[in-house]
């Protein structure tokens, strides 16, 4: 039985860096088209798994709805309202841009409480008209399941955090959660500052929960005490807003007996909330404590101190959540796969930068 092709086979026949491969296959980073064509060809050349079963002009360029009797509308589902602040505003900007390009309509549709506690589908949904579904901000697990079992191309854009027993029947795209945190708790380190903390519910969906365990990694990796007493990684009882949220805060930081040096928060909002709240206690960021958060949202920006941060490249999830639907819509039998986007590390002066 011939061995299964490998990113490292289809460098080494090209005789290019494994990493040039990757960034090929799993559209991130910066690399020339030119070369992402070819290590594309050769990646469907050699029968990788991924590409085996398409020609490499559809995976390049997807090709535009052409039939006008098959389903042309992709559903978008929103969890939560996404405003300019969330990252997945520009990356929606970019996925209807290209959809629109292909001859795909977008329809969003609001998902709301009910509809998820009760497992049904919007009203004004037509299963039969639509060619694929797309969610953000989805992470009640039973209802993801439910999705599943539509027998309609699905992508996850995240996903719920208690999904781990049983595979997704659905194809998943995250940005990179890992590597920036490591490298943020690196430099950190190197700075003296070796009492780091953990802030944000982090069972509140996968991206969160990567967040977590890769600042646990990264203590771990660097041989420094991951201490409990400088997390909190759950909500308080009772807490369902923001305001009540920012209070519980507040409170679990007046009784810390000592804060650390540094908190990773598992996004800027989250960040900004423990900023607003260490002013209440009259502690100075980043004098007394540093602050990183994760999105590089607007805010981040303009606040003071300005917040250190994980930027994501929207445009590019926009872009790969494209690709991953239309293969999907063009080769149903496919197997699922996750796809991450990389994240850059941007220091300002909540980390005294």
């Amino acid at each position: 039985m011939a061995s299964k092709v490998t990113i490292q086979d289809i460098a080494d026949a090209l005789g290019v860096s494994r990493n040039t491969v990757s960034k090929a296959i799993n559209n991130t980073g910066v690399l020339a088209s030119a070369t992402r064509d070819k290590v594309l060809r050769k990646a469907q050349e050699m029968g990788y798994k991924q590409f085996s079963y398409m020609n490499i002009s559809e995976i390049n360029n997807p090709s535009p709805v052409s039939d006008t009797t098959q389903p042309q509308d992709i559903a978008l589902f929103l969890g939560n309202f996404v405003g300019n602040s969330h990252f997945a505003s520009t990356m929606l900007d970019k996925f209807q841009r290209e959809l629109a390009q292909l001859g795909y309509n977008l329809t969003i549709y609001r998902i709301i409480d009910d509809e998820i506690g009760n497992l049904q589908l919007p009203a004004a949904f037509q299963p039969d008209r639509t060619a694929g579904i797309a969610c953000i901000e989805i992470f009640d697990q039973a209802y993801c399941r439910m999705l599943c079992s539509l027998n309609l191309p699905l992508l996850f854009i995240d996903s719920p955090s208690d999904g781990f027993d049983t595979p997704w029947e659905a194809d998943c795209l995250y940005m990179d959660n890992t590597r920036e945190i490591y490298h943020f708790a690196k430099e950190m380190c190197q700075r003296g500052k070796k009492r780091i903390g953990f802030i944000g519910e982090y069972m509140h969906c996968h991206s969160f929960y990567e967040r977590y365990m890769a600042y646990r990694n990264a203590m771990h990796t660097l041989g420094l005490s991951c201490s409990e007493e400088y997390c909190i990684i759950e909500n308080g009882p009772g807490v369902s807003n923001i305001v009540e949220y920012r209070e519980y805060l507040t409170d679990r930081l007046r009784n810390m007996k000592n804060l650390p040096d540094v908190f990773i928060c598992v996004n800027d909002a989250i960040a900004l909330d423990v900023m607003q709240a260490l002013k209440q206690l009259e502690y100075s960021v980043p004098g007394d404590v540093c602050l990183c958060g994760f999105d590089d949202s607007p805010e981040s920006k303009v606040v003071t101190p300005s917040l250190t941060t994980i930027h994501i490249h929207s445009q590019a999830m926009g872009l790969s959540a494209v690709q991953l639907l239309m293969s999907r819509i063009n080769e149903p039998s496919l197997n699922y796969r996750t796809m991450y986007v990389e994240t850059n590390l941007i220091f300002r002066e909540s980390t005294e930068d």
